[in-house]
């Protein structure tokens, strides 16, 4: 009997409510009451959800750009990090946090690497607006990413109801937010996390039965520099840039218990905790198109309410095998226990943006 099956009414909320600190003890209580099989009437029947209740691993990919395609069908590329993923068994199924004009590049690289019944989820980054990226016209990206396939999802909210959406896996819950969506479109310049869809997550969260959520967005909410070589970015220019909803937001996956945030946009690699939620930045995965930092991408295995990652980074040594610099971290488990990567906090981003 797994944890991730649906909590009825106000035993979940009353789980949800407690305190990061309380937490990882309420887990260790109910995880040994549930072995005594002393829980009876507390867990239904899990919901209808892709990839049933088995253990399963996800693929992050981010900012990849237009490497990718057939002008870039190369191991030196994002073919490489593909390759590189498919040799470590794949996933179920990859999502890329923004950049990844244009995605029919990247869609062809993929089905041809990976397979054509391979999974994607496509994030909405600055670089898929319109004139922002690579594109055949104006718009091109947006046309595209609203016309995608994106399967049995929960659609977004007016102005994004396709490129913001959630969905169900295993005993997860996704959430993909465009960060670029507005009341009017999904097209909005400035990154944020605006209240149109902030109000749209609050009701998503809500109404989730899933213990295990994560969420994705492609501007980092506070911007790390790059675990191996310290290089910094867009500080300033994320959803730091507006910091009273970015607070929000935060305080909001946290009061949701989120368990991490999944982002791109730097280019740089790092996963830092900051106020009980974790925070990923992919990096990017376009090979030699970017040598400034590692080329990168995250395997995510989801074992019940027991979440791990790799981190596998190429650092440019000609061959892009992704086994120069391997991370291994635990993003959440049902004791408490030792964190393997840096804590933070709000008041230590104090680096500069370089271009």
């Amino acid at each position: 009997m797994r944890l991730q099956r649906i909590w009825k009414g106000t035993d979940k909320e009353a789980i949800r409510r407690l305190g990061p600190a309380s937490r990882p003890l309420a887990w260790s209580i109910i995880s040994a009451t549930l072995a005594l099989g002393c829980l009876s009437g507390l867990v239904s029947q899990p919901v209808a959800a892709q990839g049933g209740e088995d253990p399963f691993t996800f693929v992050v990919m981010a900012d990849i750009r237009n490497f990718a395609g057939p002008a870039y069908d190369s191991a030196s590329y994002f073919k490489g990090a593909l390759q590189a993923a498919s040799s470590l068994g794949g996933g179920a199924f990859m999502v890329s946090p923004g950049d990844i004009d244009p995605p029919d590049h990247i869609w062809w690289t993929i089905t041809r690497t990976m397979g054509s019944a391979s999974t994607w989820y496509p994030v909405v980054g600055n670089h898929e607006l319109p004139g922002a990226g690579h594109e055949s016209y104006p718009g091109a990206n947006i046309d595209w990413l609203n016309g995608y396939d994106y399967g049995s999802v929960n659609p977004g909210p007016p102005g994004c109801p396709q490129t913001t959406y959630s969905f169900d896996y295993g005993g997860a819950h996704f959430v993909v937010l465009n960060e670029y969506c507005g009341k009017s479109g999904d097209d909005v310049r400035d990154g944020d996390v605006s209240d149109h869809v902030y109000n749209w997550l609050v009701q998503d969260l809500d109404h989730t039965d899933k213990v295990t959520v994560f969420v994705f967005g492609h501007e980092p909410a506070f911007p790390q520099p790059d675990v191996y070589n310290g290089r910094s970015r867009h500080v300033g220019e994320s959803l730091d840039k507006h910091p009273l909803r970015r607070d929000r937001f935060w305080d909001l996956l946290g009061a949701r218990w989120v368990v991490a945030y999944f982002c791109g946009h730097t280019h740089n690699y790092s996963a830092v905790k900051i106020d009980g939620v974790w925070q990923v930045d992919a990096g990017h995965a376009r090979g030699a198109g970017d040598i400034g930092a590692p080329s990168t991408f995250v395997m995510v295995h989801v074992d019940g309410i027991t979440v791990t990652f790799d981190a596998y980074r190429d650092a440019h040594d000609g061959t892009y095998d992704y086994d120069d610099i391997v991370h291994h971290g635990t993003l959440a488990r049902p004791v408490a226990a030792t964190v393997y990567l840096p804590l933070a906090t709000r008041k230590t981003n104090t680096s500069t943006t370089t271009r």
